[in-house]
């Protein structure tokens, strides 16, 4: 056992990713802040895996095919899991279209004992084209993009996530309170 992780158990801190899916624009990273900032200030060690600063920084040259979209989510699962392992809750707020790949990740966790929970964040794709943050529905929709998760290109939703987020109908700080619930529930907090 490392000594960071001998540190982490003698503290009785616990570590865990809890990764968010859902369509683009579902408000995944919008709860992944928000929940981030209420365990901060709760004193928890915190990060925030957010899916396009990991594209820019940790996967610059991948694309979206079904290959680099697997090499981008165990990428993020690797980073998340060595984060958990050593106390920080991690909070993955990742499309990770493909349930095999989310499996990985989740076995990835369980083979070094780091807990995992997976969060489908459950916006129905006519409320998240409305959203459209960055507007890729109104591009995908004028033909100037294509390959849009949940449009034109597969998302895989989880069969039996640890939590079910219906943002549409609820407040962000009340869809942060359920996953904060969860992470009670779970032990991780």
């Amino acid at each position: 056992m490392t000594a960071a992780r001998r540190a982490v158990q003698e503290n009785h801190v616990t570590g865990a990713t809890v990764w968010l899916t859902g369509l683009p624009s579902a408000g995944k990273t919008t709860i992944a802040y928000e929940l981030a900032g209420r365990l901060r200030a709760e004193g928890r060690r915190v990060e925030v895996l957010d899916g396009d600063e990991i594209r820019e920084f940790l996967s610059a040259g991948l694309g979206f095919s079904r290959e680099d979209r697997h090499t981008n989510v165990q990428r993020i699962g690797f980073v998340a899991e060595l984060l958990a392992r050593n106390g920080v809750l991690a909070l993955v707020p990742v499309i990770a279209p493909f349930a095999d790949s989310r499996e990985a990740v989740r076995k990835r966790h369980q083979a070094n004992g780091t807990a995992y929970l997976e969060v489908h964040v459950a916006t129905p794709v006519e409320v998240c084209s409305v959203r459209d943050v960055k507007g890729l529905y109104a591009k995908q929709a004028a033909g100037e993009i294509s390959g849009l998760t949940g449009v034109d290109d597969p998302y895989e939703e989880p069969a039996s996530p640890d939590l079910r987020i219906e943002s549409q109908d609820q407040t962000v700080a009340e869809s942060a309170a359920a996953l904060h619930t969860l992470l009670t529930e779970r032990g991780v907090l």
